[in-house]
């Protein structure tokens, strides 16, 4: 959550250690505040497992320069890693990601689980296409390095590649260049260009370096590593034009031509880089070059790819815009200018925004750092939630004290009301009583309105020439079901027709009346003689709503049930 103002760079090479503290300024320039310089001390061994040297000499550096553990940038060897250039159709930035994945799976010479990888957009050629930088190195090899930084008491925050930190450096201490910059970082096993040119980044990695004049010089004069290290330090010159140090000094003379063979072939792998360069990536030639790394300060390197290159070569000068602590001897850090370089762009990684961000921090510990940078926020989560449950049970408490209050104010009335609820118990009763009684009422009423309405729709149905002699009801099982009408009419009133008789027409109107069904029939229709002058018959009609008598004698007050 809390930003340090100081941060360490380390720079790991094959044979050294620079090991450099910063201070951020206001800012957020860094600013150089000491540094310093450990041999590895592994000789000739390269295979060897350097692990414990890395460890012995952090801790040994840092003990000396009384630095104090800080956020940590560290930066591997170019040679370390896998760089591939592609290029992508344009595509959206959501599908960037998917498509370099791909490329990686495609390009890295190992499955692509074993690796740790990241990329970098750089600027096309043209605008119809996409170029990208895929860095990759195998997860043990960086588990291992980022193993022995934090055996020394530090945690690396950002794992960039040498390479790169250098292109950093240079394009913020040389923020005009025009044209076509190439640095040469010639180390102790393998020497790394960098082409810098407006957006364009391009590194390669040469395995040749001052090792290989060291194990010439071992060959040449039959000695163990340490002696040919001695003799290329103090005799060691590029020679120049044939000119060798002369038959005075037949040492250097023998040195000097070896380390010019070496340096040949260097420039024999540059210039090849260089026409890669110019034909795949459509680069320009370089402008000018930088030399950087420990065996560039051989005498007469310069002078050397000056001639070859016929462009202005001269020293890499890392803190041209970055300032250095006054506390610093100038000539001191003058004597290891060409060691810095990674170290200045590393610095510059964590605190300014630069062209490439790359980093190879292994899963493990970027794992680690999401959870610790989640920690505060879980605590501040935990903390919040448990001042909830204290602010619910000091509510829960106040509302308990609050409720009871009412409570005991609520049962002091309820005991006033108490005799009002018998009262008003008693006045329900009566009124459940004068209910009953008016429902009884009701009942009876609705009861003669339906027999009288029943009455009313028989005499409407009757036939012109008959009249209603009785209306009997017919009771089942305590209901009225049925109704037997008798009905007399003139004779010569009544016409039948040739459907139906007079009979059957009276019957038909009473089956559309509502109050009966069609079950209604005629159930007595006795035959006419010669001396009648009218018709008796009696049709029995169906109720469409029987009539319950027992409840009739109920609702009728008096009537015993």
């Amino acid at each position: 959550m809390f930003r340090s103002d100081r941060l360490l760079a380390l720079d790991i090479g094959a044979s050294k250690l620079v090991l450099a503290e910063f201070q951020v300024t206001k800012s957020g320039v860094p600013q150089l505040m000491d540094y310093a310089v450990g041999a590895l001390d592994i000789g000739s061994d390269w295979e060897a497992d350097t692990s414990a040297y890395i460890v012995s000499t952090i801790r040994e550096m840092m003990r000396e320069h009384r630095m104090k553990p800080a956020p940590l940038v560290m930066s591997v060897s170019g040679q370390a890693v896998f760089p591939r250039y592609v290029k992508l159709p344009p595509v959206g930035r959501d599908k960037i990601m998917q498509m370099v994945r791909y490329e990686a799976e495609q390009n890295v010479p190992f499955p692509i689980e074993e690796v740790v990888w990241d990329y970098q957009l750089v600027s096309g050629i043209g605008t119809d296409e996409l170029n990208v930088m895929l860095v990759a190195t195998k997860i043990e090899n960086i588990t291992r390095l980022t193993n022995c930084i934090q055996a020394a008491n530090l945690e690396p925050e950002i794992v960039d590649v040498a390479p790169m930190a250098l292109y950093n450096a240079v394009r913020y201490n040389y923020p005009g260049l025009e044209g076509c910059t190439m640095v040469l970082d010639i180390g102790a096993r393998s020497s790394n260009l960098i082409f810098v040119e407006e957006n364009r980044i391009f590194s390669r990695s040469i395995p040749v370096a001052g090792n290989a004049a060291t194990q010439e010089l071992m060959k040449e004069f039959e000695v163990g590593y340490e002696e040919a290290e001695q003799l290329k330090r103090q005799h060691g010159f590029v020679a120049l034009g044939g000119v060798y140090a002369g038959p005075d000094n037949k040492v250097a003379d023998r040195v000097s031509r070896i380390v010019r063979g070496v340096v040949t072939r260097l420039h024999a792998e540059v210039s090849r880089s260089i026409n890669f360069y110019r034909s795949q990536q459509g680069g320009s030639p370089p402008a000018r070059v930088f030399l950087a790394g420990g065996s560039s300060v051989l005498p007469h390197m310069d002078t050397f790819f000056r001639e070859k290159l016929k462009v202005p070569v001269e020293a890499l000068n890392p803190f041209a815009n970055i300032p250095v602590s006054p506390m610093i001897d100038q000539e001191r850090i003058s004597g290891d200018i060409q060691l810095l370089g990674e170290v200045a762009g590393l610095a510059l990684r964590r605190t300014l925004t630069c062209p490439v961000e790359i980093n190879l921090l292994p899963p493990d510990l970027v794992a680690k750092k999401t959870l610790r940078r989640r920690q505060p926020f879980f605590a501040m989560t935990a903390l919040g939630i448990v001042l909830i449950m204290l602010c619910w049970w000091v509510y829960f408490l106040r509302m308990r004290e609050m409720l009871g209050a009412r409570v005991d104010k609520v049962e002091a009335r309820v005991g006033g009301l108490d005799g009002w609820a018998g009262k008003l118990k008693t006045a329900r009763g009566k009124n459940d009583i004068i209910q009953a009684k008016a429902d009884q009422l009701t009942s009876v009423t609705r009861a003669r309105t339906t027999w009288l309405e029943m009455v009313s729709a028989v005499q409407g149905a009757m036939l012109d020439g008959t009249w209603l002699t009785a209306l009997v009801p017919v009771i089942e099982e305590a209901r009225v079901t049925h109704v037997d009408i008798s009905v007399r009419g003139f004779l010569d009133k009544l016409k039948d027709r040739p459907d139906a008789t007079a009979t059957e027409q009276f019957a038909a109107r009473l089956r559309e009346l509502a109050c009966f069904t069609d079950e209604t029939k005629i159930t007595s229709e006795p035959l006419v003689d010669s001396g009648d002058f009218a018709r008796v018959f009696t049709i029995r009609a169906a109720l469409a709503e029987p009539v319950n008598l027992e409840l009739v004698k109920a609702e009728q007050p008096g009537v015993p049930r």
